[in-house]
């Protein structure tokens, strides 16, 4: 592989630093009433384009709990769900104990399609976040990965070219996006074969 002079390292948030899986909300609204957490899981996939929006920034917070809240027949009061729906998350330790090493000499951007409530009440207080210069979110950006313009927020940021950022992402497809516009890419796996890729660039 060409040597090449990384400046930033860019990193996905879900599923790389903190993997995420629905069924803890599953799990906890089918214990309020049976079928309460597939009616949610349907909903959610058949109404993916409008959670698209929502962390395109482009639906009020309002609006998507209400329409969250209708997903399941309005069952539960907010604070329950906002609960089920954020608590999804949990904290990869081998990835996150990379950042403070990484920071020495990288300038570290986070870059998320996310939204405000996963945001403030899912994953705001993880104490690896201290360690990124910046935070790009689809939600504040009003773009979502792949998208040209989430990406060219990250160089706005950075003010460098692109063959000076590398990006982590566990989907191939926003990886492959980083890549068009001239950035180095890894697609997540695991740990292991993250810190690999990262030692064969003699980035670790």
């Amino acid at each position: 592989m060409e040597k090449r002079k990384y400046s930033v390292i860019v990193f996905d948030l879900g599923n790389v630093l903190i993997p995420f899986d629905y069924m803890i909300a599953f799990n906890k609204l089918e214990k309020i009433e049976m079928g309460l957490g597939q009616r949610f899981l349907d909903q959610y996939k058949e109404n993916y384009d409008f959670h698209r929006k929502f962390e395109s920034g482009l639906v009020p917070e309002e609006k998507f709990l209400t329409t969250l809240s209708g997903f399941i027949n309005n069952k539960v009061d907010r604070e329950i769900l906002i609960d089920a729906y954020s608590k999804i998350f949990k904290v990869n330790e081998e990835v996150a104990a990379l950042l403070p090493e990484l920071k020495k000499k990288y300038k570290l951007v986070l870059l998320s399609n996310t939204n405000i409530v996963h945001q403030e009440y899912g994953w705001n207080e993880y104490d690896f976040l201290k360690h990124f210069d910046k935070l790009i979110l689809s939600h504040e950006v009003g773009a979502v990965k792949p998208e040209e313009e989430i990406y060219k927020a990250v160089e706005d940021y950075t003010k460098l070219p692109p063959e000076e950022h590398i990006f982590i992402d566990d989907i191939f497809e926003y990886a492959e996006a980083a890549k068009n516009l001239g950035w180095d890419a890894i697609q997540f796996k695991n740990y292991n074969q993250l810190y690999n890729e990262l030692k064969i660039r003699g980035i670790v």
